[in-house]
This record gives structure tokens, sequence and C-alpha cells, in this order.
């Protein structure tokens, strides 16, 4: 009897054991928590609501348009922005306008959708690609040019330059906490 309950817990343990490692793994390669911190993606994202990161979708897709993405912006710190430009366009803002290639691209991210009052009006100030660090004419391949939603108050492509693909740890498109904030992000 005490060889089958030593069994039981054997048993037990090693469930236990591959649980927390395909745990491990979901976590490291496909899905996991992000925190937002600080107020630069406003009016969509307010500081601590915490979302889960699609780590694997753009190793089977490229990154879209208006696409909010995870990017390491130093081996210390990860940045939530949203991607505006993309390889082998233009990207200019003049008068609160986006263009993209001389169009202009509607943001109706930066309207405000709940009851939480407006703290500032959206304002981004006249910039073109060109003017960004690198000094590009062009989106290369391989990069995007990302920017926070409160384009007054984020740290974005304005200051870091356009952002490496390769340095997009994932997208994300789901709040789930706080309880009142749950919902799915539109595109």
């Amino acid at each position: 009897m005490s060889q089958q309950i030593s069994n039981g817990r054997s048993d037990w343990f090693k469930v236990f054991i591959i649980a927390l490692i395909f745990a491990l793994l979901v976590r490291k390669f496909l899905f996991s928590p992000i925190i937002v911190d600080g107020p630069s993606m406003q009016p969509t994202l307010y500081d601590r609501d915490q979302m889960i990161v699609n780590k694997f979708i753009y190793h089977i897709t490229k990154p879209e348009r208006f696409d909010i993405v995870i990017f390491h912006a130093s081996e210390q710190k990860d940045f939530i922005k949203r991607v505006i430009g993309l390889p082998g366009e233009h990207v200019m803002v003049e008068d609160n306008i986006l263009y993209i290639d001389g169009k202009e691209v509607e943001q109706p991210f930066l309207e405000q959708h709940d009851d939480t009052p407006i703290i500032y009006p959206i304002i981004t100030n006249d910039f073109t690609l060109e003017m960004l660090p690198g000094g590009y004419d062009e989106i290369p391949e391989g990069y995007v040019l990302v920017l926070g939603d409160n384009r007054s108050n984020s740290t974005d492509s304005r200051s870091l330059g356009l952002i490496s693909i390769d340095q997009i740890v994932g997208k994300t498109s789901i709040i789930y906490w706080p309880l009142q904030r749950i919902h799915f992000l539109k595109d």
C-alpha cells in the first residue's frame, strides 16, 4: 500500500513538473503578460492596464499599420507603441494630420471613446521622416516607425529613430485588467 501512495505522489510530481515546463515555454515563446507603464498610449491604453502579448505572431506575419507592439527600447526597458510607418513608406505629420506617402491617413484611435475626461488634446508636432534620427527619406526594409497615441507625451520613433522588426517582442490587442477595461482593441 505504501508503494501505491509513493507511486501516486511521484506521478503527481511528474505532472506538476511537466505543467510547469509547459507554462514556462508558453510564456517564453507564445504569450506573456505586460503592464502598461505611463500615459504614452492614452486614450487607448492607460497606466497600469494589464495586457497579453502575442509573441509568435510576427514569426508568421509582418507588422501592420496601427498594430500595438511591444519592443525592446533598451536591454532593461520594453516600450509599447503603435506601428505607424512600414518599410518603403514616407511618413510625415503636418497640422496634426498623418500623411503616408503624401496621402492623408485617418487615426480613429486618437479619438476619445469612453467616459474618461480628456486631460489634454492629442497634438502631434509637425515632423517628416527626414527629421527623425537616421535622416531616412523612406523607411528601410526590416524597420517600422512607431508613435505613442499620446503624441505630446511619448518617447517613440521621433526621438528613438526607426525600430528594427527584430526588436519587436510581439503584438498586443487584449486588455484583461482592470476588470472594467477588459476588451479587445480594434485595429
